[in-house]
């Protein structure tokens, strides 16, 4: 069995041009109506977006890599690191770390790729990590650095990638091609090969899925000439099954049409999860707008916890036990309020008696 990188013409990766073409003009639609979306918010909402996004990128990227993150921690470093107010909070390393990466990636994705800065993205991940050698460098050891599943005994390999000797030459190429590459290819095109090229190369001993994913980021803003917000890791996060079977498919062949066009199909799906996102916010703005005179502070606590489980929903829907337990209402007064913000248009009601439900009117989800 040969790898991807022990073919002949490695690291020329082909592809059917003519089947991402629909994929390409999709998403650069996407793009387009999320920028004009973001125009329309308030400094406020926007920083909000950014932030949401950002830390949700930051928790899914490790949740792919088995890693869980606490969500508030990432979120107020990543304020912190913004210049944004936050909620003094203890953060530890590995949210920390995250954050400074993600950061990192959102305020330089305009530079040059450099071996620098992905050592540097790579020292970020390893944060309080003991068990890890060659922090913020290549990989060294001699051992074979193998993608490895099952028992002692019964293991399989999913891939094996090039010896550590030869890793630094590979890197050389690799930050060639990407610098080389921002005007050469189109946008999810070369994102996706980024991706599939990094994790091949497996330059690090640890940390280089989401390296991977951070490069993607990078690739999609230096062509959007803006930060992108993909929502990838969530996006993957929901069927990372299906995202490493891909990867597997890809890592014996050089002709990679499949592996960009599953990348290119979960990135438009990731980016209608933008836009529901933006599209939520704009909607909160305009009902605070229109409604701000005639709602209490209950009410208000409630709508605010609805739309931050957008654009994907309350779980369950709100029910008047759920507003009781988040405003601290008696029942009877959870039963006015809530039917009070049905009667101004803001929730919709369904179901009966303990099966009654409250929704925020719906915005295409994804």
């Amino acid at each position: 069995m040969l790898w991807n990188w022990q073919q002949k013409n490695w690291p020329t990766f082909t592809y059917d041009a003519g089947q991402l073409e629909t994929l390409e003009r999709e998403y650069a639609h996407l793009l387009g109506t999320v920028t004009g979306a973001m125009k329309h918010l308030m400094n406020e909402d926007r920083d909000q977006i950014v932030v949401q996004m950002l830390s949700t990128e930051g928790v899914k990227t490790a949740e792919i890599e088995g890693e869980l993150l606490d969500r508030d921690s990432v979120q107020s470093s990543i304020r912190r690191k913004l210049g944004l107010s936050t909620v003094k909070r203890n953060v530890q390393p590995a949210e920390a770390g995250m954050a400074e990466m993600i950061v990192a990636v959102y305020r330089h994705y305009a530079s040059p790729l450099t071996r620098r800065e992905l050592d540097a993205w790579n020292a970020a991940l390893m944060q309080g990590r003991t068990d890890v050698e060659g922090i913020g460098t290549y990989r060294a050891h001699e051992d074979p650095m193998q993608i490895v599943s099952g028992g002692i005994g019964s293991e399989t390999v999913h891939f094996e990638a090039p010896p550590s000797k030869d890793v630094p030459r590979h890197m050389v190429a690799f930050i060639r091609w990407f610098n080389d590459s921002l005007t050469a290819l189109p946008t999810l095109t070369r994102a996706g090969i980024a991706h599939l090229y990094a994790v091949s190369i497996h330059p690090y001993e640890d940390g280089n899925g989401r390296m991977a994913r951070a490069l993607v980021e990078k690739s999609l803003s230096q062509s959007a000439g803006a930060p992108a917000l993909s929502g990838l890791s969530r996006q993957i996060a929901a069927k990372k099954s299906a995202y490493y079977e891909a990867l597997e498919r890809n890592n014996q062949d050089m002709e990679i049409t499949d592996w960009l066009l599953t990348f290119g199909r979960t990135l438009i799906a990731a980016k209608k999860y933008t836009l529901a996102s933006v599209e939520r916010v704009l909607q909160k703005a305009s009902l605070y707008r229109t409604f701000a005179p005639e709602l209490n502070e209950r009410q208000k606590k409630a709508i605010d916890r609805l739309f931050e489980a957008e654009p994907v929903g309350f779980l369950g829907g709100l029910s008047a036990g759920k507003y009781i337990t988040i405003t601290k209402a008696s029942r009877a007064t959870a039963t006015r309020d809530l039917q009070k913000l049905v009667d101004l248009g803001i929730l919709q009601k369904s179901g009966q008696r303990r099966h009654t439900r409250y929704l925020l009117p719906a915005i295409a989800r994804s």
